[in-house]
């Protein structure tokens, strides 16, 4: 009873904040996902090329740019050598640009969290308003946390992380390690995202080796395997056209690393991404070097959503078939998208991440016209 009338008040909550932050959008804006990406960025800061990353300063928040996230997944194995995946996200949007004291705070926050199994995935997600302790990013230490989901170091580095979330049907706790260099994606940090010149700045920690304890109804499991961090913000990183992206991070059994993203338009895809070599050296990709088209469809939550995919960048030979440890890791939160562990086949092997927005219902999307 007290769970439920938990559920019910946080329900209201959530409803009355998102209903702030996104007051009104048209459909066409809400295909775009959180924030909608694709809106005019007036009043707020925005990318700008030639401007050098600077940490550990930009471990944390950017409150004057209008969206930002801290986003780790991890491909594991428990210790029966079941595949399984794990997502944390932590979302800040902004009202206005800059900060206030206490309730005057313009920062909106959002978390996800996230276990995909073969056969199950879980998920929950936490929203919260800034400038009451409630969520938040420190620097030194480094702390990202909402309520007690906690992405935790023991100092103002990304080198060594501790991860906490719990829900009614899941909970981990996991610690990372990195071993290999921070990675800037694009011009040095600064990543461009359409024809029209939208940007964001966007780093990456590709390279966490992770150990821990995850717990799912059928019990606890020590688990193993690899994680990545990604730090991006931006204030209009997609174009007005753009629909949605396929995002794609994958860790290859040579070593090596592949990021590559696809933002949709039916004026033409733009693609981008990023190769590291196995020891950490990054070669930023020519936009379209990075090809990505569906193989397979799944309906996923009244949607079909491409989950299984052919991936080739001939600059490297890699031609490979990147397909989903689980087709149903659809993320029904408030904003919904599909988020999940991925399988690599082919010319090289290896696992990774997938990530997929902007998938309309079913009754108009379709493998022939999709957004």
């Amino acid at each position: 009873m007290i769970a439920r009338a938990y559920r019910a008040v946080f329900a209201c909550i959530s409803t009355a904040i998102l209903g702030i932050v996104f007051p009104a959008l048209p459909v066409s804006a809400q295909t775009q996902g959180y924030a909608d990406l694709g809106r005019a960025a007036t009043g707020f800061a925005v990318p700008t090329p030639g401007v050098p990353l600077q940490f550990p300063a930009d471990h944390g928040a950017h409150p004057d740019y209008r969206i930002e996230w801290w986003y780790l997944t991890a491909n594991l194995q428990t210790e029966t050598g079941e595949d399984l995946g794990i997502q944390w996200t932590l979302f800040r949007s902004a009202l206005a640009p800059g900060e206030g004291p206490a309730w005057q705070s313009p920062q909106i926050w959002m978390a996800h969290a996230a276990v995909t199994t073969p056969s199950d995935h879980h998920f929950a997600e936490r929203l919260g308003r800034g400038g009451t302790g409630q969520a938040g990013v420190e620097i030194a230490p480094f702390t990202a946390w909402i309520d007690d989901w906690e992405l935790r170091a023991p100092d103002a580095s990304l080198d060594r992380l501790a991860v906490t979330a719990r829900s009614e049907d899941f909970a981990y706790a996991l610690d990372l390690a990195a071993d290999g260099p921070l990675v800037l994606h694009g011009s040095d940090g600064y990543s461009v995202k359409s024809a029209q010149g939208q940007a964001s700045y966007y780093y990456a920690q590709p390279a966490y080796q992770i150990t821990g304890q995850i717990t799912l109804p059928d019990g606890s499991h020590r688990v193993s395997g690899t994680a990545w961090l990604d730090r991006e913000w931006s204030s209009q990183p997609l174009a007005p056209d753009q629909s949605g992206w396929d995002w794609f991070s994958l860790r290859l059994d040579s070593g090596e690393a592949l990021m590559g993203f696809v933002l949709r338009s039916e004026q033409g895809d733009f693609t981008s991404g990023t190769w590291i070599t196995a020891d950490g050296t990054v070669e930023p990709l020519h936009p379209e070097e990075f090809q990505a088209a569906p193989l397979a469809w799944s309906e996923v939550a009244g949607r079909q959503i491409p989950t299984r995919w052919h991936v080739t960048l001939d600059s490297r030979q890699l031609r490979v078939e990147v397909g989903a440890l689980n087709p149903q890791a659809w993320m029904g939160t408030s904003f919904a998208y599909w988020e999940g562990p991925v399988t690599v086949s082919g010319s090289h092997t290896g696992r990774g991440y997938l990530e997929m927005t902007g998938y309309g219902e079913l009754r108009s999307n379709s493998p022939s016209n999709r957004k």
